[in-house]
């Protein structure tokens, strides 16, 4: 009989796959065996594989470069990092080696690129699209930015009065853009997203309120929220915003870029399926017809991918440290630190991520619940949508078991309030990086202990 944890995994996946493999009973990712670095810095553990998030840009670049030049598309394809992902030093320098732009939300976050000037990271002639709604303080630093040379600094307007404070601030003439209020699903909480200007405002108010001012329009933005998604919905939306796009060209001579957004998927199970080189071509062959349609130069292609760029540079590792029956049908294997408060993204949105054993591979295997070490009742994990339970190896009183929850390099820190008071004031793990030398050698580097009680009762003012 086929019992055991790998019978499991290899019935219902196609295993190995490119980023995970077994090698005599452990589980490797991207080559890097996981039962070491556990021995080496133990767990709870967040790890950063550096290498992915270049491989991710590239590929990004690739899709659509190979998606234009399938066509014969007359404008450019521009990559920017959407910084909310993940703002760590790390992510940022790797993501940088790769000739992209920038994408912000915040106040902080112009004062984060001043940072990376002054480190000789960036220079002034990066790309910094300034989207999310502004806030003075966030309009006076993207204003010293401009006012300082940073000469494609864009700021999107969200809203109709930004353009008010930003002519205020901004001393000389500069570069803005628009974002269109797409309209989202019909089952989605809400029809038409809060970020943004109405469809049928956006000519109207160019000619009355921009035409004549010291601003440039440059680029149109729109993103539906859901993400790109090969559905009818997404393509009416995209042919909208186009349209769009064309009727504001014939009135803005100035108009050159189109911004699509964020939105590309990362893996989130072994049985994940997206296609990305589908997608990418037909993106760009939609944008490319609406325009040949209507008379118009196709523009420059923006995107802001952050979780595609950083989600799968992550991982999360765990101790299963005890198991508990708590009735006829309910076994619950408990981690050695929080949910709610490692990836926080697993009951406030109900994500889901792969999640595997890291060793005992051998074993038979069991459904379980996971459960965290808070006293919260939502601090647990399961694989369906909170519906059934996962499986997992049995446990022996002789063999720790480790387990890995992967994929998990966008937004966990921040909303999970790195560095900050946590939950049942449970500590931030250990986080290191992993990446490779020159000779492909794996090395790995501790970024950050685990958090003491000390720096939280110290926030506490104790």
């Amino acid at each position: 009989m086929k019992n055991k944890y790998i019978d499991l995994i290899e019935q219902t996946f196609e295993f190995p796959q490119a980023e995970f493999k077994l090698i005599d009973d452990e589980l490797y990712f991207y080559d890097v065996p996981l039962l070491d670095i556990i021995k080496q810095y133990g767990t709870p553990l967040k790890i950063t594989y550096l290498p992915k998030i270049s491989s991710q840009i590239q590929r990004a670049k690739r899709l659509f470069n190979v998606a234009m030049a399938k066509v014969d598309y007359q404008g450019e394809y521009h990559y920017c990092y959407c910084t909310k992902s993940s703002h760590f030093s790390f992510v940022m320098e790797e993501a940088l080696k790769n000739d992209i732009h920038i994408e912000t939300s915040s106040a902080f976050d112009i004062n984060l690129v001043n940072e990376l000037y002054e480190q000789g990271k960036i220079s002034k002639d990066v790309h910094i699209i300034c989207n999310g709604f502004k806030r003075p303080q966030y309009i006076e630093n993207i204003a010293e930015l401009i006012n300082n040379g940073f000469v494609n600094t864009i700021p999107i307007l969200d809203n109709k009065e930004e353009v008010d404070l930003l002519e205020t601030n901004v001393t000389g003439k500069c570069q803005i853009g628009m974002r269109i209020a797409s309209e989202e699903e019909p089952m989605f909480e809400f029809y038409t997203s809060r970020l943004g200007i109405r469809y049928n405002d956006i000519v109207d108010f160019y000619i009355k309120r921009i035409k004549r001012s010291k601003f440039e329009v440059k680029m149109l933005h729109f993103f539906i929220n859901t993400g790109i998604r090969d559905t009818a919905h997404y393509w009416n939306e995209l042919s909208k915003a186009v349209n769009v796009y064309c009727d504001l060209k014939k009135v803005c001579p100035s108009l050159t870029c189109l911004n699509i957004g964020g939105g590309f998927p990362f893996r989130n199970s072994l049985a994940f399926s997206y296609d990305y080189e589908y997608i990418s071509e037909e993106i760009v062959a939609q944008i490319q017809q609406v325009c040949n349609a209507r008379g118009i130069v196709e523009p420059d292609i923006f995107t802001e991918f952050g979780s595609f760029t950083v989600a799968e540079s992550g991982a999360t590792l765990f101790s299963i440290i005890n198991q508990k029956q708590q009735n006829d049908r309910e076994l619950w294997y408990m981690i050695d630190s929080s949910f709610m408060t490692t990836l926080p993204d697993t009951w406030g949105i109900n994500q889901r991520y792969i999640m595997l054993a890291i060793n005992n591979w051998d074993h038979e295997y069991q459904r379980v619940f996971l459960g965290g070490l808070t006293c919260d009742s939502q601090d647990f994990y399961n694989s369906e949508g909170r519906s059934n339970a996962v499986f997992l190896p049995k446990l022996h009183l002789d063999k720790p078991q480790y387990i890995g929850f992967f994929n998990t390099g966008a937004y966990q820190e921040s909303l999970g309030g790195y560095g900050g008071i946590q939950h049942c004031l449970t500590p931030a793990p250990k986080h290191i990086l992993i990446d490779r030398d020159e000779n492909g050698e794996y090395f790995t580097k501790l970024f950050a202990k685990e958090q003491s009680h000390k720096s939280m009762l110290k926030i506490l003012g104790y």
